[in-house]
């Protein structure tokens, strides 16, 4: 017997991940279940990151969460507990799953195209970091963090994860074009570990384009890995493609702990009514049962799941219209009764369960990742983010006015656009601007350098921000103004 940590969640989470756990022990499923204290409630308590400190203990001794939807406080400051458990626990690769299902009518099925297309997202950085800030009363910025190994983990699971599949194609989404060193950075990763599996056909799609290829030719995709805020976004749109949120499995996949749980929202509008769809809570619950090698009971139960659908059962947000809905316990005693069926479409084979215990890791201190550096960095710049309202030829007189030694004014932007020393006067304009200064001879810069820059600076202007211009060798690690 394995014990997991379970959170039900809020809203209409209780609801369905007890309906969940009733067919899990219909079917004999040996795991044990330690219910955890995590949601808005637990936020309401006091706890600002929706988590009791007993419930994060729980989850790192066991090493496998299973959790219902949760919601978080709005207007309170607080951070997504969505979120936070994901980045908490270094669930980098998160797997969705999106398949046909039989009694699910969508756009695809009455056309007769199947889908099954699996999305692997990034988990941890990207713009969900969440750092942002006010440069000026008109002006916001939010950081985006790219990192390298962090690329190379989530995108070494989605190689990893297509053999096993068998697929035969494996694309990579992005936004390279315009985001040439973030996502840069991340496309070059991964044709980098593509290097190591010939047997799969590795490509590369604009996420813009992949979206609309999406919902034309959802059957050309296999396995689809993607940066965080583009994976979640391309990841609900696969969602609609086959039903909704209601039939989304979610994983949150790390090294020392995963996560399982039901991506849709709580629907506190229909909590307590026993009448919300478990579906995607189930077909997530799947997933948690192949991961510990209960391939067997996964099988039996998603076979009974799709002879359901098959058959027309069905909750209130789906199914034939002319077929009376059910309600919860109706739907997954349905289940439970059709133990043993086959499904007409895609039954799942039987194979033999083989118990697969999470590894628990008592951990002495955080994991530094860090890829062998491509030479030492040289500073041969610094941008400088300034807050003024008057003309940019205005704040390049006050600039060169300024005794900077060692560099010189190169470009003024505003909002990536450079106005200085060429730009448009159609170009409009916010109180904030991103004056770049760079080594006179391509010499590098010191500390000192670069302190004294923004000091000579802020006697003009206030500095909102710094950003110092890297390179490694030739390559330059940082981007040019949009026209410069």
């Amino acid at each position: 017997m394995l014990k997991i940590a379970v959170a039900k969640g809020d809203g209409i989470g209780p609801e369905i991940m007890d309906a969940v756990l009733k067919i899990f022990n219909a079917a004999n499923v040996p795991l044990a279940y330690e219910v955890v204290d995590m949601g808005k409630w637990v936020f309401d308590k006091g706890f600002s990151n929706g988590m009791t400190p007993e419930a994060q203990e729980t989850i790192e001794s066991l090493g496998i969460l299973f959790k219902g939807p949760m919601e978080t406080p709005k207007g309170k400051g607080v951070k997504s507990v969505n979120v936070t458990a994901r980045k908490t626990w270094n669930t980098y690769a998160n797997k969705r799953t999106f398949q046909t299902l039989h009694g699910v009518d969508t756009v695809f099925s009455k056309a007769g195209i199947p889908i099954d297309v699996t999305i692997v997202r990034e988990n941890i950085e990207d713009t969900y970091g969440g750092i942002e800030h006010m440069l000026t009363h008109d002006v916001a910025v939010c950081r985006r963090f790219i990192t390298r190994p962090g690329s190379y983990q989530v995108i070494k699971y989605a190689f990893e994860l297509a053999k096993q599949k068998g697929a035969k194609r494996i694309t990579c989404g992005h936004k390279s074009n315009i985001m040439k060193i973030t996502d840069g950075l991340f496309l070059e990763v991964f044709y980098e570990i593509a290097k190591e599996y010939p047997e799969l056909k590795a490509d590369d799609v604009i996420v813009d384009d992949l979206c609309m290829k999406l919902v034309t030719k959802p059957d050309l995709f296999d396995v689809v890995v993607l940066t965080n805020l583009q994976g979640d976004i391309v990841s609900d749109l696969c969602a609609g493609l086959v039903g909704g949120l209601g039939f989304a499995p979610s994983a949150n996949i790390g090294d020392h702990i995963s996560i399982f749980e039901a991506v849709h929202g709580t629907a506190p509008d229909i909590a307590g009514k026993n009448i919300a769809n478990p579906t995607a809570l189930l077909l997530s619950g799947f997933g948690l049962l192949r991961h510990v090698g209960l391939t067997a009971e996964s099988a039996l139960i998603e076979n009974a799941l799709l002879y359901t659908l098959e058959s027309g059962v069905h909750t209130g947000d789906f199914g034939d219209k002319s077929i009376p809905s059910v309600s919860t316990d109706a739907f997954s005693d349905a289940i439970i009764a059709n133990f043993g069926k086959q499904p007409a479409h895609n039954p799942k084979t039987i194979v033999p369960s083989q118990l697969i215990a999470p590894t628990i890791y008592k951990l002495e201190q955080n994991p530094m990742l860090e890829s062998v550096s491509i030479g030492a960095a040289t500073v041969v710049g610094i941008d400088l983010f300034i807050e003024s309202n008057e003309q940019p030829t205005v704040v390049a007189e006050k600039l060169l006015l300024g005794k900077i030694e060692k560099v010189k004014l190169v470009t003024i932007s505003n909002r990536g656009t450079q106005v200085w020393p060429k730009g448009s006067v159609f170009t409009n304009l916010v109180n904030q601007y991103r004056c770049r200064f760079e080594s006179i001879d391509g010499s590098g810069l010191t500390n000192e350098d670069t302190i004294a820059i923004q000091l000579g600076v802020q006697q003009q202007f206030k500095v909102c921000s710094t950003e110092l211009l890297n390179k490694w060798g030739d390559k330059a690690g940082y981007s040019l103004a949009q026209g410069q």
